[in-house]
């Protein structure tokens, strides 16, 4: 097998696994009861939705937080998607190009259809910075729009790599790791104790990531409202 083949997307009896890996994690969040006090696990859920929601809407005001329901649904999403990932004979839907910028382009655009409806003067003047000299001006508008429809692409782009170049490094660690078992133990030892800090990286990874592609649409939200 290929080092690329753990990113292909398996299917079992015709049926795409990566329907079941995207809706697995909406299974191990807990529900709400009509109990008084509920459990431990409830309770740390809860503060954890509450610390995102909190840190995602710090930057916005009143009128962004209609959005705080889809960015807060679609980082705990992301969060749960790219640590399941990490677990052996897992995919990641997030490794799929196709996956991250369908994501990405749809609530960019929302963002933007969002400020060229509320406040279209001040969207459209972005492309231009105040004080630009006249010469400069028709350059400067064809590289900030080039620079506005480049977002989604780099907020996909950056999230699949991320991923698929954490989970190649560990496929190629853990086989080096393998193969010198044998041969010699010792350094095979030492590329397994590399294994332990990438994969402790690749969580941090995980986590980061997610974090960046949500914040970076608040951000962009930000501008338009």
């Amino acid at each position: 097998l290929s080092f690329f083949d753990q990113f292909s997307s398996p299917s079992l009896l015709g049926i795409p696994l990566v329907l079941i890996s995207m809706t697995f994690p909406a299974l191990l969040l807990p529900s709400q009861d009509n109990r008084w006090v509920t459990n431990r696990l409830s309770t740390l859920q809860l503060w954890t939705v509450n610390q995102i929601t909190k840190q995602l809407m710090m930057p916005l005001d009143k009128k962004g937080h209609k959005w705080a329901l889809i960015l807060t649904s679609l980082m705990v999403f992301l969060l749960l998607i790219n640590l399941l990932g990490l677990l052996p004979y897992t995919f990641t839907p997030t490794t799929q190009l196709s996956m991250s910028l369908a994501l990405a382009f749809p609530l960019w655009l929302a963002t933007l259809l969002t400020g060229l409806r509320n406040q279209p003067s001040t969207t459209l003047g972005h492309l231009l910075p105040e004080g630009t000299p006249t010469l400069l001006i028709p350059a400067l508008i064809l590289i900030e729009t080039t620079s506005l429809l480049i977002r989604p692409i780099a907020l996909g782009v950056r999230l699949t790599a991320n991923l698929t170049a954490g989970h190649l490094l560990i496929q190629l660690v853990s086989t080096a790791t393998i193969s010198l078992m044998t041969t010699m133990p010792v350094v095979s030892l030492l590329t397994f104790l590399i294994l332990l800090l990438l994969t402790i990286l690749e969580v941090a990874v995980a986590m980061i990531q997610a974090y960046v592609f949500v914040l970076l649409l608040s951000l962009y939200l930000q501008e338009n409202i």
